[in-house]
């Protein structure tokens, strides 16, 4: 069984294929797919998209991408939304939230300062629900890693992750799992390769972000939920073990960030 932590199965890029994708997913062991919120905007599509398939679950939050056109309202909307969202078992989380610090106009010192602003009030929300959080980290690290020890939301997924050991040891001492997917794929990506190497088994969650960093093999193509026993089968490689250990330890890591799974279909 495998769990895809962090997937956005409701991208204009599957068109109307989310369905057939998410049971061509299961067919291939893909037992559950967290399908993050982006915006105010898709709230209500990541929750009933949620609930029309036996394999994927949600979280709500606004996207550091998403923050120029953002507003207070959003934030108010989004406390309310989580708080309607907490009697539907298919809700695990607060996400998909963060910092990016790539994006050029996101870097401007407004921009960055609004960023952090959003960062901390869903940070917030995450903490007074005790839910925790699907993290995006993009060139921030440390300045999320700031706030998350601030705030102290109840853990979750550093999504994508690619910073440090020493970062990676700063996540997992806050309770937080390390999301690895189609990136460690590439064999120059030396430093991701590494880490999952390296870091302890008990702090990788598998991931796609699909439709977006697809693997070596799909690269430049469009990512999907299907690729994920595949890139479950690298990391198998990259550590000497069984693909299905691999599949047993990486699944109950997931549960373990997002506890709410338990009570998500299937």
């Amino acid at each position: 069984m495998w769990i895809d932590t962090h997937c956005h199965l409701d991208a204009h890029e599957f068109g109307a294929e989310s369905a057939q994708v998410a049971a061509r997913a299961a067919a291939l062991g893909v037992a559950m797919i967290v399908v993050p919120a982006v915006e105010k905007g898709n709230f209500g599509v990541v929750a009933a998209l949620a609930g029309g398939l036996a394999n994927a679950s949600y979280a709500l939050g606004i996207h550091p991408i998403y923050v120029p056109q953002a507003s207070e309202d959003d934030l108010l909307a989004l406390r309310a939304a989580v708080g309607a969202a907490l009697a539907d078992p298919n809700f695990v989380a607060i996400g998909e939230i963060g910092l990016d610090f790539f994006i050029p106009m996101l870097c401007e010192p407004a921009m960055r300062e609004k960023q952090i602003h959003f960062l901390r009030e869903q940070l917030k929300i995450a903490r007074d629900f005790a839910l925790p959080v699907l993290l995006h980290v993009r060139r921030s690290q440390d300045v999320v890693l700031k706030h998350a020890r601030q705030i102290r939301p109840a853990g979750g997924i550093a999504h994508a992750f690619n910073g440090s050991f020493q970062q990676a040891q700063a996540y997992i001492e806050l309770g937080f799992k390390l999301g690895f997917g189609g990136a460690m794929t590439f064999t120059r990506a030396l430093q991701i390769r590494r880490m999952a190497c390296d870091l302890p088994l008990s702090a990788i969650v598998l991931e796609t972000d699909a439709p977006d960093i697809a693997p070596s093999w799909v690269h430049p193509g469009r990512n999907s939920p299907e690729e994920l026993p595949r890139i479950g089968q690298v990391l198998a490689d990259l550590r000497g073990v069984g693909v299905d250990a691999i599949a047993a330890a990486t699944s109950a890591n997931a549960r373990a960030a997002l506890p709410r799974l338990a009570g998500a279909a299937p």
